[in-house]
């Protein structure tokens, strides 16, 4: 069953972008996801299809007018996948979530532009809101982006090795530790000797001691049972 992707942008150009390369890319070329791109401007009013307006009560830019969003969404045969909005507001992205839409059928995500979407499109639809990082961008495909990649890459047969997900960044709740790999010594800096003892039990218990480390040193909020 093929992972389904719905995604409504005002830039249906940007897509696949990354997503049509590498690994995620022959997953999409054997169907193993789909992509379907919508564009909002076909919903647009108007002999300019217009599909922003002056935000209600005055302020700087532009606001996606919420029955142009609802005709966009409404035009997709949904099939209980969530509906996305990319949106610095959002609750941010976690390992833990990206799990668990690569359980699901798919999703759909709306790109927006501009100053945002009409809060009503946004509780009338029924999106999730959702933020990949504290910074601002200039609309949400690229957004989108990462968030596809971070969900296909979860789904069985993209990964040549599927073990390689395991020991990651946020999967046991800390960073991962260092990596190395020929050749032995650059610059005067060396592989640490442990990596290259053969005692796998002394391996891994040096590879969870740098996890906790770094960890603690750079996101300390997200350390399992902090203490």
């Amino acid at each position: 069953m093929s992972f389904n992707i719905s995604v409504i942008t005002l830039t249906p150009e940007a897509w696949p972008g990354a997503l049509g390369v590498s690994l995620i890319g022959a997953a999409l070329k054997a169907n193993k996801w789909s992509l379907e791109t919508v564009d909002l401007r076909d919903f647009g009013q108007g002999r300019h299809k217009q599909v922003d307006d002056t935000a209600a009560g005055g302020g700087a830019g532009m606001v996606i007018k919420a029955d142009v969003a609802l005709a966009a969404v409404r035009s997709i045969n949904n099939k209980n996948r969530p509906i996305i909005y990319l949106t610095p507001r959002g609750k941010p992205l976690s390992q833990k979530r990206v799990r668990e839409l690569a359980k699901g059928e798919g999703v759909i995500l709306f790109c927006g532009r501009f100053e945002g979407l009409d809060e009503r499109a946004i509780e009338l639809a029924g999106m999730e809101e959702i933020c990949v990082g504290d910074v601002v961008l200039m609309g949400g495909d690229i957004a989108g982006q990462l968030l596809v990649e971070a969900t296909v890459r979860l789904l069985g047969g993209v990964l040549g090795n599927a073990q390689s997900t395991i020991n990651e960044s946020f999967e046991n709740g800390l960073l991962e530790h260092p990596l190395y790999t020929k050749p032995r010594e650059i610059e005067g800096k060396t592989i640490p000797e442990v990596l290259l003892s053969g005692n796998h039990a002394e391996i891994e218990k040096w590879k969870l001691e740098k996890s906790i480390e770094i960890t603690k040193a750079r996101r300390p909020e997200i350390m399992p049972n902090p203490k």
